[in-house]
Order: C-alpha cells, then sequence, then structure tokens
C-alpha cells in the first residue's frame, strides 16, 4: 500500500499508534526498550505492515555518502518513523534526534513513544515535517 496523501499517512500513523498502545498496556513501563521494539514490530506485522527494523541511516555529506553509526527503531510502510524510548523523561534530544532522521531519510511523519510512561497516549510526540506538507490532501 502507497501512502502518498495526508489522509493516508496519518491513518497510518492512528495504525501504529493503537499498536503501540497494544503492547504498551500489556506489558506496562519498565522493561529495555529493546522488548517493546520486538513488541512493537510483532504486532505491526501482525496487522500486515511492511515494517523493517534497525535501519541503518547513511548520510549524503557533499556528495558522498557516509556510514554513520545511526540506526533508527522501526521504518514503518517505507512512510512513518518510529523511535523508541523507555526512559523517566523525553528530552529535547529525543526529539531532535527524530526530526534528524526524517529529514535525512526524506520520509513525511515521525512517532516518538516512551514506553517507560502509565499512560502512552499522554507521552507519545507526533512529528511532521516538510515532506508531509507537500502530500495532497487525499
Amino acid at each position: 500500500m502507497k501512502y502518498l496523501s495526508k489522509s493516508s499517512v496519518t491513518k497510518l500513523s492512528y495504525l501504529v499508534t493503537g499498536c503501540a498502545i497494544t503492547v504498551h498496556k500489556a506489558l506496562g513501563p519498565g522493561l529495555l526498550e529493546s522488548v517493546y521494539e520486538k513488541c512493537l514490530l510483532f504486532e505491526l506485522e501482525k496487522k500486515g505492515l511492511h515494517v523493517l527494523q534497525q535501519v541503518p541511516i547513511t548520510i549524503n555529506y557533499e556528495g558522498n555518502m557516509i556510514d554513520s553509526e545511526l540506526k533508527l527503531d522501526l521504518l514503518v510502510e517505507d512512510t512513518i518513523i518510529v523511535e523508541l524510548k523507555a526512559v523517566q523523561e523525553l528530552l529535547p534530544v529525543h526529539s531532535a534526534q527524530l526530526l534528524s532522521y526524517m529529514k535525512l531519510l526524506k520520509k513525511p511523519q515521525g512517532l516518538l513513544f516512551n514506553f517507560y510512561s502509565d499512560n502512552l497516549t499522554k507521552s507519545m510526540k507526533p512529528f511532521i515535517n516538510e515532506h508531509f506538507e507537500r502530500l495532497p490532501v487525499e
């Protein structure tokens, strides 16, 4: 399935968020980030979504492709970057990391989930960028 409109990306975002909530309700806070990542991957694939895990990020610097140590947690349908944390408090650096990944990979949306929270919905942060803004509404 192609996600080439604002509404289709938003719909996908709601589906991903629902899967994250399912995982959080089942496991609760207090586990390692890697556990939540594996369970969310399972949940997303169960919904029939194409998901890549621990995707390496190559940086185009002045026309040179440079390998980095950067890896994003999950890439859903080649459209939404999902970053998972299991920390007491999300810091600005966590948001900056996700926004940078979105820019480098030219993806329209990113979702930042903190599984340490008692309420995943209140602690999650969705992000969009200029790639989202360029998409048609329908």
